[in-house]
């Protein structure tokens, strides 16, 4: 039988990080944006979202990161709440190889900022500050698997707390009991895994209220680490094909999100995109 490490998917390549981690975060890890159907996408590379976040401790940040991808983009365009909410996040990371390439095509340079490998990195080089973490979501059970394969993988880190929530809403006695469970545990970060859009409203809706450097929203991240799902190999991440390969692994669970929120994301990008031609075409004849 397989060892669920087995399953941890390897290390994005740690090309040499241009950035120097100091007290103050330099102004290139200060992302901007590019907005892509109401949402303002940061135009971050992954080594500078992954510094980014390792400052916060050190300089008093309070950071609301999402790590969003086309199906978030599409349910926030349903959603103008939460494209609302997500506009207000510090860091709207592109998980989605889709939202780089549209960036790029905006002349922006910037990468994937995945979220499993995003988490993976941050706890490596958190251990040389000795930086903490939270675990919030997942089914029952995987959170400890969370915690036993990182800590095979990366001696020396610190897991202060985990808690995998009921699947209902939380009565407000119960979520005020999280709160002062985690803040009581004191973690730099605190990781949340509920599935988007659920995770972005939770961080958005806790950050002013946990004391942590950082509430990060990574979803699948806590499955994909936890050596329960496998990760797409390397060259489908990059040829934006990593939804064809969940889409094969798990066909009852993902078939409509991948089918019916890529072509929704496709005919909103061509309106979208036909309206700014209209705007930029005159009307013939017109005085």
């Amino acid at each position: 039988m397989t060892a669920a490490a087995d399953f941890l998917p390897d290390r994005m390549e740690d090309e040499a990080s241009p950035h120097v981690m100091g007290d103050d975060v330099p102004g290139d890890l200060n992302a901007g944006t590019y907005n892509l159907l109401g949402v303002d996408v940061s135009t971050t590379t992954f080594e500078a979202g992954r510094d980014r976040v390792l400052a916060a401790p050190r300089n008093g940040a309070k950071l609301a990161v999402h790590y969003v991808s086309v199906n978030t983009i599409v349910e926030a365009n349903r959603q103008p709440d939460l494209a609302e909410l997500l506009n207000r996040g510090d860091l709207v990371a592109p998980d989605g190889v889709p939202l780089v390439w549209l960036g790029r095509l905006r002349g922006h340079e910037m990468t994937r900022t995945y979220g499993p490998d995003s988490m993976l990195a941050i706890i490596d080089r958190g251990r040389e500050h000795g930086y903490t973490h939270y675990f919030y979501g997942g089914a029952p059970g995987v959170p400890e698997l969370l915690r036993e394969n990182l800590e095979q993988r990366y001696p020396g880190i610190e897991v202060v707390g985990m808690y995998s929530p009921p699947f209902r809403e939380l009565t407000p006695e119960e979520d005020q009991a999280v709160v002062r469970r985690i803040n009581e545990a004191n973690p730099d970060f605190v990781w949340i895994g509920l599935g988007s859009p659920k995770q972005d409203r939770w961080v958005a809706d806790h950050r002013d209220r946990l004391n942590a450097a950082a509430i990060l929203a990574v979803g699948a991240a806590f499955d994909y680490n936890a050596g329960l799902l496998r990760t797409a190999p390397r060259w489908m991440q990059r040829s934006g094909l990593q939804w064809l390969f969940r889409l094969v692994t798990e066909p009852r669970r993902l078939w409509k999100r991948y089918t019916v929120s890529n072509a929704r994301f496709l005919w909103l990008l061509t309106l979208d995109t036909a309206k700014g031609i209209g705007r930029r075409i005159p009307l013939v004849g017109r005085r």
